[in-house]
């Protein structure tokens, strides 16, 4: 059910803090998160990496706790705690019974506030992300998307992996990770947010007595669109499909039109009842998989078409697959009524069934404070979704996707297998489509 407007409320507290809560009645549960406004985003050449080797760090002990304490703490509770880095923050969350929750705002405080990054916690996780970063390389699939963002962002914080390089995680010391947490983790970069059976004044209170010690105010930052290139980046591989990911040019996080976006994306590759599924890998058969994915960032945006295939079909593959996105991009094949209602359908399902997770509330409630600065109801993300027209799509079109279309950016890795593709034969490919 869509939530009630006044089950949503938020308060800054002294340090700059911002706290957003949502109560879901009828849970015994309350998901917690501490979004902070950094990351890769704010990373040096010499840098990349060092914000997720501070999220595993982040666990090895406090001045008060150690690694075995806080495990048995969460344990205890019947709860669970995690982090991630994404490419815009970083976050570190935890669900407990709300008999819980005051341990829970306490352990978190404390990580935030007194991690001591122990120099020989530290090296372990060092060799963990080692371990992260081959498994990553050793994934053709997620090898082609990686090689992808790289080769078409370069050198911006969106082209690089939040893993970091074997070189840049090998050379980190203690130092650079105190320098960069202490630099970054500041009050007015941080978003506390709650969904569940959380009452928002108490939990206020509680924040306040585990926060009350962060201060300090960040410095302004700049924040650049990166240069997109189009162009061929091919890895071999001794593997027996080529896998692809082709992408271009799209809208920003919070842009007005991503709604329309997100509607063309399903249609064009989101679902085994979307155009690029039924007549690659239904009607000719030609792919195992094949989908489409609108990546949205701060600062820029990508559409991506991944998938895998034999490689003597990679050259038909990519040519249908590009085919299919003029014509549907250009107007030369136009979503018809039944698509528009099938992928309106299918996304305002998907956003009402995940929704009614205590999670999902606080996660969106956190990345929507971030990106927009208030809370945006189902209500209004459904009438928003609801409301786009077949116009409204070849509007967006004609006004950004066919130019982005013209420089398209795809990677591949893959058998060597001259005979069937090379840097060549799939850059003249993508010429011939400018």
């Amino acid at each position: 059910m869509p939530e009630r407007e006044d089950t949503v409320r938020k308060t800054t507290l002294e340090n700059g803090v911002r706290v957003v809560t949502e109560a879901m009645p009828g849970l015994r549960s309350i998901a917690i998160a501490c979004l902070i406004d950094t990351g890769p985003y704010d990373e040096t050449p010499s840098q990349y990496g060092l914000s997720h080797l501070i999220e595993h760090g982040m666990f090895l002990g406090t001045h008060g706790r150690n690694a075995m304490q806080i495990a048995r703490m969460m344990d205890g509770a019947g709860g669970s705690i995690g982090a991630f880095t994404a490419k815009d923050y970083m976050c570190y969350y935890a669900t407990v019974l709300d008999d819980y929750a005051p341990y829970a705002i306490d352990l978190l405080g404390d990580l935030l506030l007194n991690s001591i990054f122990p120099e020989e916690g530290l090296d372990h996780e060092k060799n963990a992300i080692l371990r992260e970063i081959a498994g990553r390389n050793d994934d053709p699939e997620q090898r082609a998307n990686d090689l992808l963002k790289s080769f078409a962002w370069h050198d911006h914080p969106l082209g690089r992996p939040i893993t970091g390089s074997v070189e840049t995680v090998q050379r980190f010391t203690r130092e650079d990770v105190v320098y960069f947490a202490h630099t970054n983790y500041l009050p007015d970069r941080l978003i506390i947010a709650a969904a569940g059976n959380v009452d928002h004044d108490d939990f206020v209170a509680q924040l306040r007595d585990a926060f009350w010690r962060m201060l300090g105010q960040s410095q302004p930052r700049t924040m650049t669109l990166p240069a997109f290139t189009g162009g061929v980046a091919i890895d071999y591989r001794p593997v027996s499909q080529a896998y692809f990911a082709l992408g271009f040019r799209a809208l920003p996080y919070a842009h007005p039109n991503r709604y329309v976006l997100h509607v063309l994306n399903n249609v064009m590759g989101g679902g085994i009842s979307s155009r690029l599924y039924r007549r690659l890998r239904e009607n000719r058969g030609l792919v195992y998989s094949i989908s489409s994915e609108y990546l949205a960032y701060r600062e820029d945006g990508m559409l991506v078409v991944e998938g895998s295939t034999a490689p003597e079909y990679l050259s038909s593959v990519l040519g249908l697959t590009l085919v299919e996105l003029w014509q549907l991009v250009t107007g030369a094949e136009p979503i018809d009524d039944e698509e528009l209602v099938k992928a309106k359908m299918q996304i305002r399902g998907q956003h009402l069934i995940s929704g009614e997770g205590s999670h999902t509330r606080m996660s969106r409630l956190a990345t929507q404070e971030l990106y927009f600065g208030r809370s945006i109801s189902t209500a209004e993300v459904l009438e928003q979704i609801q409301a786009v027209d077949n116009t409204m799509v070849q509007d967006l079109a004609n006004q950004v996707l066919i130019d982005a279309l013209r420089q398209v950016a795809l990677a591949v890795t893959g058998p060597e297998s001259p005979e069937h593709f090379s840097q060549d034969s799939l850059t003249k490919l993508l010429k011939d489509f400018e």
